[in-house]
C-alpha cells in the first residue's frame, strides 16, 4: 500500500454525528455541465465532504474551484468498463495527477478476473498506483458482475497490488453497493484498507448500513440529501 497515505476509521457513531466527512461528493453524468461541476464543488465547500469525484476532464476545473478548502478531487480512471489498455489507465492517471487529483478511482479488468488471469489484474492495478504517485487508489470491484470468489480474489490482489481502498462499484453497472458484499470486502482485507461503499445509496439509512457493515467512504450523489437527513435525525 502506499505507505504515505492514512485511511481513516470511523465508527457508526461518528458517522451518525458528521457523516459528510467519508462521502465523496460525486458527479459522473455525461451530461454535467460546468455549472453542474460550479455547484458541486459549493456544496462540497458548504457540507466539507471529504472530496468530490468527477470526470477526468473535470478535474482541473473542480481543483481551482476547491482551491483552499482542503477538499480533494477524486476522479475515476478505466470507467466505467475496466477494459482499457494497462498502458492507457497509466497514462490516464498521470494526467488526472497531473491535473491536481489527489484521489483516483480506478475500475479493475472484469474480465480478466473472471478468466482467472490473476497476473495480469495485478499489473493492472500496480501500473495505476505507481502512476498516482503515492495518492490515494481505490480499486472498483464492480461487485454486481462477480461470484463472491471473485469478489474476494479481487480484494487480495488490490491489497497485494499497492492500493489504498477497495470500492463496490461504479453506479453504472446492473446494481451497485449492497452492506452483504461491504462486509465481506471488509472481512477480506481486515485494517490494511479502506472500504468504499458506491452506486445506489442515496439515503442517510442505506449510508449508515453500509458503515455498519464496514465501509469508511460512500460515494454518492445524494450527499446533500443524505446530510440533511442526518441533521434533520440529530434535531429529533
Amino acid at each position: 500500500m502506499n505507505n504515505n497515505i492514512i485511511v481513516t476509521t470511523i465508527s457508526v457513531a461518528d458517522a451518525r454525528g458528521n457523516i459528510a466527512r467519508i462521502i465523496d461528493h460525486t458527479l459522473l453524468r455525461a451530461d454535467a455541465t460546468l455549472d453542474d461541476l460550479e455547484k458541486l464543488c459549493r456544496e462540497a465547500r458548504e457540507y466539507s465532504f471529504a472530496a468530490v469525484c468527477v470526470n477526468p476532464g473535470n478535474v482541473a476545473y473542480c481543483v481551482e474551484h476547491l482551491a483552499g478548502s482542503g477538499i480533494p478531487v477524486a476522479t475515476v480512471v478505466g470507467f466505467p468498463l475496466g477494459a482499457n489498455t494497462i498502458s492507457t489507465k497509466e497514462i490516464e492517471t498521470e494526467f488526472a495527477v497531473d491535473d491536481g487529483a489527489l484521489e483516483i478511482d480506478m475500475v479493475l479488468n472484469i474480465g480478466m478476473l473472471k478468466s482467472g488471469n490473476d497476473n495480469y489484474v495485478r499489473e493492472d492495478i500496480q501500473a495505476v498506483v505507481e502512476a498516482a504517485r503515492s495518492h490515494l487508489v481505490k480499486v472498483i470491484i464492480e461487485t454486481a458482475l462477480l461470484t463472491e470468489t471473485e469478489k474476494i480474489r479481487a480484494c487480495e490482489l488490490a491489497k497485494l497490488s499497492g492500493a489504498n481502498f477497495v470500492k463496490t462499484s461504479t453506479g453504472f453497472s446492473k446494481a451497485g453497493a449492497t452492506a452483504e458484499d461491504v462486509a465481506l470486502m471488509r472481512r477480506i482485507v481486515g485494517d490494511d484498507l479502506g472500504v468504499k461503499a458506491s452506486g445506489g445509496i442515496r439515503s442517510f439509512e442505506e449510508a449508515i448500513k453500509m458503515v455498519e457493515a464496514g465501509a469508511n467512504r460512500i460515494g454518492t450523489s445524494s450527499g446533500v440529501q443524505i446530510v440533511r437527513r442526518a441533521e434533520e435525525k440529530l434535531k429529533q
